[in-house]
Order: C-alpha cells, then sequence, then structure tokens
C-alpha cells in the first residue's frame, strides 16, 4: 500500500488568540493520518503563544522576531517545514470533517497541479459562500479579481452550482494546498505585498511557471473574513488597491501594461472620487496613497526577481471581458450570469 503524503497545515497567527481557542478543536479533529499542525506567530502580542503551550503543547510553534506580514511570515516559517504538502490555513477557518482528503486525492492525480483551494463559505452564514475565494478565483482582462459565488462585494448562496473542480486563476490564501517545491521555486509570496492579493500574485507565477491551480469544492471550510483587518479599513482599501497594481505591472507584459494601468488607475479614481462624494474620505485618502506607492514602486523595483527563468502565459481562469462593465453598467451580480452574457 502506498504510503500517504504528508500534509503540514501552518497557521499564521497574529493576535489571535481568540481564533486560535475557537478553530483548534475542528482541525484536530481533521482525519487524515499525515496531517501535522504547525502555528507560525508573528510576534503576538495577546497570549496566544501561552495559551499554545498551555493547552496544545503538542502543536509545533515556529516564533518569529517580528510582525513580517501574511507574505513574509509564511515565507519565514515556510523554510523551517518538511512536508509533501503545505496548507496555508488562516486562523479564522472552520475546517469540516474530511476536508484535506480530497485535496490530497486532487494534488495526487496530477503532478502539474501546484496549488488548491477547498469550497469557502462564510462562517457567519454558513449557506453562503465567503469573499476570499469562494468557489475559485478568475481575473478579467484589467486584472480584477473575481470568483465562482463572489463577483466585488456580492456573495451568492451556495447551492452547489459550482461543485466540478477545475482550473482556475487563482486559489485562495485562507485555504491554500500547495507543493513545497513549487512554492519555493517560484520564489513564494512577495513579502512587498505585506498582506492581501499576494496569494494572487504567487498563483499568476506559478502558472507563468507552466503549473496549474485549481479548486477543490470537495473539501468546504468555514471563514470568518476580515480577521485582521476588517471590511472597509483604510489600510485595507490602501493594501488591495496598491497591491494590485503592483501585481498587473509585475506580471503583464509591457504590450499590454501599457495601456491597462493607465485605464485602471482612472477607474481607480472614479472609485475614489464617487467614494469622497458619499463621505468616505478615509477610502479617497487610501486610493491615493495606493496610487503614490504603486509609482513609487514602479521606479524603484526589480521586477523580475521573483519569477522563473521560462514564463509561460496564463490560460486558465481568465476572464476577457470586464467585470466592472458587467457588474455596475449591466447590474450583473453572479458569476453565471457575467460568464453566461
Amino acid at each position: 500500500m502506498a504510503k500517504q503524503p504528508t500534509v503540514a497545515v501552518v497557521i499564521l497567527n497574529w493576535n489571535g488568540k481568540h481564533y486560535l481557542e475557537k478553530f483548534l478543536p475542528f482541525l484536530q479533529q481533521s482525519s487524515y493520518p499525515g496531517m501535522e499542525i504547525i502555528v507560525a506567530d508573528n510576534a503576538s502580542t495577546d497570549g496566544s503563544l501561552a495559551f499554545l503551550n498551555e493547552h496544545y503543547p503538542d502543536i509545533r510553534q515556529i516564533v518569529l522576531p517580528e510582525n513580517f506580514g501574511f507574505a513574509g511570515g509564511y515565507n519565514a516559517a515556510l523554510k523551517e517545514v518538511q512536508s509533501d504538502y503545505y496548507v496555508l490555513l488562516n486562523s479564522d477557518v472552520e475546517v469540516t470533517p474530511g476536508w484535506l482528503e480530497p485535496m490530497v486525492a486532487l494534488m495526487e492525480s496530477d503532478a502539474t497541479i501546484a496549488a488548491c483551494q477547498p469550497r469557502l463559505r462564510m462562517y457567519s452564514d454558513k449557506n453562503m459562500f465567503e469573499y476570499a475565494g469562494a468557489a475559485g478565483g478568475y481575473l478579467d482582462s484589467l486584472g480584477y479579481p473575481f470568483a465562482r459565488g463572489r463577483v466585488f462585494d456580492y456573495c451568492e448562496e451556495d447551492t452547489d452550482q459550482y461543485i466540478d473542480s477545475r482550473a482556475v486563476a487563482w486559489a485562495s490564501g485562507a485555504a491554500l494546498m500547495i507543493r513545497p517545491d513549487v512554492y519555493h521555486r517560484c520564489g513564494g509570496l512577495d513579502p512587498n505585498f505585506f498582506a492581501h492579493q499576494e496569494e494572487i500574485d504567487l498563483c499568476w507565477r506559478i502558472q507563468s511557471a507552466g503549473y496549474k491551480i485549481y479548486v477543490c469544492p470537495a473539501s468546504i471550510v468555514y471563514h470568518v473574513g476580515g480577521g485582521t483587518l476588517p471590511k472597509g479599513n483604510e489600510r485595507k482599501v490602501y493594501l488591495n488597491f496598491r497591491n494590485n497594481l503592483i501585481m498587473l505591472s509585475k506580471n503583464l507584459p509591457l504590450s499590454a501594461l501599457w495601456w491597462k494601468l493607465p485605464v485602471r488607475f482612472v477607474l481607480d479614481w472614479i472609485s475614489a472620487w464617487k467614494s469622497l462624494a458619499e463621505g468616505e474620505r478615509r477610502y479617497f485618502v487610501a486610493i491615493a496613497r495606493a496610487h503614490c506607492s504603486v509609482i513609487k514602486w514602479m521606479l524603484g523595483s526589480k521586477k523580475g526577481s521573483l519569477f522563473p527563468e521560462k514564463r509561460r502565459n496564463p490560460s486558465a481562469g481568465w476572464y476577457k471581458g470586464s467585470i466592472v462593465y458587467h457588474h455596475f453598467v449591466k447590474g450583473r451580480k453572479k458569476f453565471s450570469e457575467i460568464f453566461s452574457a
């Protein structure tokens, strides 16, 4: 009988003691025999480590000297982890019985699948898809991320309408299974991102290296979402706008970037001025700061440092149209409505 692959489930924790208290019991009940739970702590100050020492002394800890953010924290921690597969799991995720087995089986079925995600539902309403990945991530022609089951802020009810396992553009960092050799060979998460959309950038680079990204809807988890930075937080808005534009600048060929980036700047400013007119000054300021940071990054960055030597054009999970047009102009809210248009 073939030996089962080992899986290291690595939770990057920053002041998430309350989530560890709530969700570690579900994780410990996982039935997969080759699973190891590891908590990598990003210099928490809320007693997280003391809690683990008292209640979960058998769980391995990786203690980081400072808060490196989501990207840098995982890069530092995963250098110390040996396993057949990693799962990057947010601390605010409730796993379900048998959640690992379908993803392991999917990855084992095809060596060209480098990463996958489960189906993500809301923790607060377990019949609804969750924002941070839903049933698999896509990108439109201008680089706006969306997902099967989530377009912008609209999340669908999960009625098993997206249950096929398929290649996608990106897999959610809330529960990301990935091959360690590919993770490290492709440079890991970009620490310049700190947090937000770093997994999309990594998945883009993984596809550029010739691998596939998949969603595995047979596996289901529930995600609180916004656990570190709540929705609408100025820092979160800044990181999302900045990181998305940097991601496009890094990954798009010059033949597309020269016109898509200016269009994106214009659309961002439309959103910014609309928010200012509605009294959301912090949103406006966050976008302005994001654009300044992008320009600064473009003037001083090393854009090729994280890429493999040979790059291919990603093919899966791209929508050739504009979800901005379909969602805000045509009023199409669901993934299925846009793809049937």
